[in-house]
């Protein structure tokens, strides 16, 4: 999985555009979480649902943007796998909040790892170790809710923590792919 820096130009502007609205999304939802996390309600269960379909709509923009084969595919697992962890939120809802964590992480392992793919694959364009960062502590933070969901302190706040983290790191690229796009 490799991008030739050729197409680094006209790549990065849009990726910069997607990761700014990512960092935006992610902290307005960890917000709003973090105010209907202690139970599972119709507020947060929709929350819930809504980060996946959000990472869905994004890996879409980005396989439209990027217009390369082999970080695509990587994009179109993930958008299977946040697919399928938003039908599965909605059934781990009628389950408690242990349920939804073990979703949620089996859901952050796998799209972590695919995160990475994608990064290390895009490493030409600069910009990227933020993201192949994220991609490996999103891995790591599965692990630990699904861990985490044996426990029964179990609670949906570290979810909103996560999320910022994740926003983060994209605010951290965007910036990084800013300052190539300058220095090329």
């Amino acid at each position: 999985m490799t991008t030739g820096t050729a197409t680094a130009p006209t790549i990065a502007p849009a990726l910069r555009r997607l990761y700014f609205t990512r960092f935006g999304f992610a902290l307005v939802w960890a917000g709003l979480l973090a105010t209907s996390a202690s139970e599972l309600g119709p507020v947060s269960v929709t929350l819930l649902m809504l980060y996946p379909l959000f990472d869905v709509a994004a890996a879409l923009i980005d396989v439209r943007s990027s217009r390369t084969a082999e970080p695509a595919r990587g994009l179109y697992v993930n958008v299977a796998v946040s697919g399928l962890a938003a039908a599965g939120l909605a059934v781990a809802a009628a389950s408690g909040i242990p349920a939804v964590l073990r979703v949620w992480g089996a859901w952050a392992v796998v799209s972590g790892l695919t995160q990475l793919a994608v990064g290390v694959g895009r490493r030409g364009l600069g910009g990227q170790w933020p993201m192949i960062l994220s991609g490996a502590i999103s891995t790591i933070a599965g692990t630990a809710f699904v861990l985490r969901a044996a426990r029964p302190d179990a609670s949906l706040i570290d979810l909103a923590g996560y999320a910022t983290l994740g926003g983060l790191f994209f605010l951290v690229s965007a910036v990084r792919l800013t300052r190539s796009a300058r220095t090329r």
